[in-house]
């Protein structure tokens, strides 16, 4: 057995012997963010987790939380009767936190499985969701019967701790913070991070020595690490100016080597100084219209989609995304694409995401909304059109293509114009 192979199975050794038996019936073995990680989160240590894109993540940041619900409890103040949160999962994205919903009833359902076929007495967890897109029937649902498992965003997480349903997250023991890079640099993050501080207190009125909760830390592209996990573990502190701020550990585990970007800039036109007119009808046919390169991107894009399974384009605006998905769908004479984005009701945007996934429509037209890790199956292209906003967001993007363990994320990227050109240039390149 070769140390690799040892080392995976290694990581397995802190689960109940129903889940093991569950991973190892589900997947050929643990990839190497969930070998690296799954020691430090057993242990209960704060855990920062950089891992590609499709290298199970969001599985090794719950597993473990699964297990312990399931078979066991981590604290003797507890017991299966309590009332209250214990898992806190956080999306900056409300489609995300569905997503992620969507993904943990396989292992729940695959656990409980095994565990009724051999007998072994169990607590199934219940998981619920809390966003903006919540009905209030279903939030006041929530506050009676709290699940052991609730996904949120940073917003409904302030809202809950600033309310009377504040009493459900006295018992969190593990909080989860996916794609924290999207939010460690801004003061969205901030403010979330200060929530996590009210947290802690709340926690803490009634057992001032109580341990800190479990914090875990998930992204692809986070940087720097020393700076995140900082930010991730918070610190202990009280009003006496005399008594230093002590840093809570965090450990970093980093498996963010192994993902292949295949990325390709192309250019749809021989010379970009000499661009074609857009065919014009109706009243404004006659008038001047400016040099375009769109009339030479439509048709390549309508070629990519059909030459291709599963196809996301990302563009930086929701106007572009609605006008692009229409004219491609008017040039190819049929539905190829529909534009997904933050204005679109969350039922259409569910079904546009089950619709790709089902290989039902071959492509759509996203900008940010598509861009964190929503898994949307087996997508094998990305297009991106012009530069994105950063490289971070960039390899995001084309990390949507190729979300399984060992696959390529394959993307092209087209400029819009000569200095789109450097641009776009710099995320291939960087």
């Amino acid at each position: 057995m070769s140390s690799t192979t040892m080392e995976a199975s290694a990581a397995l050794d802190g689960f109940h012997p129903i889940t093991r038996q569950w991973f190892t019936e589900a997947f050929p073995e643990p990839t190497r963010a969930q070998t690296l990680a799954w020691p430090a989160i057993a242990a209960g240590r704060s855990t920062l987790l950089l891992a590609p894109t499709g290298s199970g993540k969001t599985l090794a940041a719950f597993l473990v939380a699964i297990d312990r619900i399931m078979f066991g409890l981590p604290e003797p103040t507890l017991s299966e009767n309590t009332p209250g949160v214990r898992v806190l999962y956080i999306s900056p994205l409300k489609a995300l936190g569905v997503d992620v919903e969507r993904n943990l009833r396989a292992p729940l359902a695959g656990v409980r499985a095994v565990a009724q076929r051999e007998g072994v007495p169990f607590h199934e967890p219940q998981v619920g969701v809390r966003s903006g897109d919540t009905p209030a029937a279903e939030r006041t649902r929530l506050n009676r019967q709290p699940p052991e498992i609730l996904i949120t965003t940073p917003e409904s997480l302030y809202l809950i701790l600033t309310s009377r349903s504040r009493d459900i997250l006295r018992d969190v023991d593990t909080v989860i913070v996916d794609e924290i890079h999207s939010l460690v640099a801004t003061k969205r993050g901030t403010h979330l991070f200060l929530s996590l501080e009210r947290l802690e207190r709340l926690r803490r009125e009634d057992d001032p020595q109580r341990r800190p909760i479990q914090r875990i830390g998930l992204s692809a592209t986070q940087r720097p690490l020393d700076e995140v996990a900082r930010l991730l573990g918070g610190a202990e502190a009280d009003a006496n100016p005399e008594r230093p701020v002590q840093p809570r550990p965090v450990e970093i585990v980093e498996a963010g080597r192994s993902k292949q970007i295949a990325v390709t800039i192309e250019v749809p036109v021989e010379d970009m100084t000499q661009l074609a007119q857009p065919v014009v009808t109706g009243s404004a046919a006659g008038a001047p219209q400016p040099a375009s390169i769109w009339p030479a991107i439509h048709p390549r894009l309508v070629e990519l989609i059909r030459g291709h399974r599963s196809t996301m384009i990302f563009v930086n605006s929701r106007r572009l995304a609605e006008r692009l998905a229409a004219a491609i769908n008017e040039l190819a004479e049929e539905e190829l694409a529909l534009a997904h984005h933050g204005s679109i009701a969350k039922d259409t945007r569910l079904v546009i995401e089950d619709r790709l996934k089902l290989g039902q429509l071959p492509a759509i037209v996203a900008t940010s909304s598509m861009e964190l890790g929503i898994d949307m199956g087996a997508v094998d292209l990305v297009v991106q059109i012009e530069a994105p906003p950063s490289i971070a967001s960039g390899l995001q993007r084309i990390g949507r293509a190729g979300h399984q363990v060992g696959a390529v994320s394959s993307g092209i990227v087209f400029p819009k114009y000569r200095g789109d050109l450097l641009a776009c240039a710099r995320p291939a390149g960087g």
